[in-house]
């Protein structure tokens, strides 16, 4: 019988593609080895900045660095360099560094930032360190701007773009048209307001149109953090040019009144009666690029659009409710305790409400999306508008309190009030001036108002208040405000422009 022969214990010998891939396993292990202990000697650099060559609005928080390489945070921190300086707040996720500012970049001013000297993740001291290559990025701020209907000459009754960084003038609107009111879109690149013609001035708002209106401002915005994509910003910017006219919303079969546009500039909302049936009465919403739809069963007073562009604080009855916008929609909500909405924080988070107590005193109410309720103040007189500081620290208002007498009369002020302590600073006395129109810039450093003189002449072309009294003049002036020191009394300014409820440009 024959053996089977016996297996090998030795295993065979690498052929030479064995050999071959076994030699470059270990020369890659070495290479890597060295590379990890003495470092990459590709120079770092920033890959990319979100704001370089940008205009920043208050709406813009935050830039982005990128980096090519994971980089040293400290060293990057620590030589990072912003003129003029912008405080903020720095926060890391991989290569990618975001600054958040904690205050509103300031308007009409340029910015340099630079950073030289921070080091890569993988750099030792001593060994092998390659700093990054120089970068200097530029970027500026919107230019302080604002709207505002004019008073004399040519420019009576017409809406006035008012460039204070260029120090430029010029009309937006046609001769034939008179502005009651306007309301800028986010971007300051058009404003929608509403308008009687001249011949038909003495109806007053019963006849007014609603228009768009461009202003030929052009803003190279950033794209804001949390847009859809990447390669285009949250709102569509006009490029029309300056004065290009658009007919809204007609008065042919309705009366248009009120209205106010959301924040994303893509819905407006009106409040109209039908002259024929005063019990047809109630808001409309009007979405872009369709036709205008009641609210049905809604009827109210006055009303704003939260700053999502999703709901409507309207008043209704003994108080406010919170309406989805679509059309036969319930109320999301229903304040009872309060009558008015006077405005909204930019991020929608706080609310400046009115309160009308039993003893015929109104409260000004600080709400918050959280449900807290706090009391600012109580007083016998009257609570006109309220605006946020950026900061959400300050409530800038304008009030009156009750001049002591057997007839009745308020002394109008201008004021503002620390959110933490409720405590009420007066800025300015305004004698007389119960319609006096407020706007606060929107980096929070300067208040704009009208003072006007009505005239007793019954001119049906004159501009009119509120009131629906002629005016004869009416002077802009702009005051300084620091909201972190109130207490810091600055003159106002006289501007050198006759004018009434300016509005400035986001």
């Amino acid at each position: 019988m024959q053996r089977s022969p016996s297996r090998s214990h030795f295993r065979p010998f690498p052929q030479a593609l064995d050999r071959v891939a076994i030699a470059l396993i270990v020369l890659l292990a070495i290479a890597i080895g060295l590379l990890m202990w003495g470092g990459s000697h590709t120079t770092p650099r920033v890959r990319d900045f979100t704001w370089q060559g940008k205009q920043v609005g208050a709406d813009d928080t935050a830039f982005v660095m990128s980096f090519n390489r994971p980089m040293d945070q400290s060293s990057v921190e620590q030589n990072l360099r912003i003129q003029p300086p912008l405080p903020g707040k720095v926060s890391w996720a991989g290569r990618r560094m975001a600054y958040t500012l904690t205050l509103p970049a300031p308007y009409g001013t340029g910015f340099q930032v630079k950073l030289e000297n921070a080091l890569d993740y993988f750099s030792k001291e001593g060994i092998n360190q390659v700093p990054i290559q120089p970068f200097t990025g530029q970027f500026q701020t919107r230019d302080r701007a604002f709207a505002y209907i004019g008073v004399q000459g040519d420019e009576q009754g017409r809406l006035i773009l008012y460039n204070l960084t260029k120090q430029e003038r010029y009309p937006l609107t046609p001769s034939n048209l008179v502005v009651n009111d306007f309301k800028p879109y986010s971007l300051g690149d058009r404003i929608l307001f509403s308008a009687t013609e001249r011949t038909a001035q003495p109806q007053g708002i019963l006849a007014q149109k609603l228009y768009r209106v461009s202003t030929g401002i052009r803003i190279q915005a950033p794209f804001q953090l949390g847009a859809q994509s990447e390669s285009q910003p949250l709102v569509a910017q006009s490029n029309q040019p300056s004065g290009t006219l658009e007919l809204i919303l007609d008065s042919d079969t309705y009366q248009n009144l009120k209205f106010d546009l959301s924040t994303d500039g893509r819905i407006i909302v009106v409040q109209r009666v039908n002259p024929n049936d005063p019990a047809d009465f109630g808001p409309w919403i009007l979405r872009e690029g369709e036709q205008p739809q009641p609210l049905k069963g809604q009827p109210g007073g006055d009303f704003l659009i939260t700053p999502d562009s999703d709901s409507l604080a309207i008043a209704q009855g003994m108080g406010l409710a919170i309406l989805p916008l679509q059309p036969d929609a319930k109320p999301l909500d229903f304040l009872p305790k309060f009558g008015i909405v006077l405005n909204f924080s930019r991020d929608g988070q706080l609310a400046a409400m009115v309160k009308f107590n039993g003893d015929r005193t109104r409260s000004l109410f600080l709400v918050s999306n959280q449900g807290t309720q706090k009391e600012l103040i109580r007083t016998s007189g009257s609570i006109f508008s309220a605006q946020f500081d950026p900061t959400k620290q300050v409530l800038y208002g304008l009030l009156s309190e009750l001049i002591p007498g057997e007839t009745y009369q308020e002394k109008p002020f201008l004021a503002a009030i620390d959110l933490k302590t409720a405590k009420m600073t007066s800025l300015v006395s305004l004698q007389n001036q119960p319609d006096a129109q407020v706007s606060l810039s929107p980096d929070g450093l300067a208040v704009l108002y009208d003072q006007t003189v009505e005239t007793k002449q019954d001119d049906p072309s004159a501009v009119r208040n509120r009131g629906g009294r002629a005016i004869a003049d009416s002077r802009l002036w702009l005051l300084p405000v620091n909201a972190a020191d109130l207490s810091s009394h600055v003159q106002p300014e006289p501007l050198p422009l006759a004018g009434l409820r300016p509005r400035w440009l986001p």
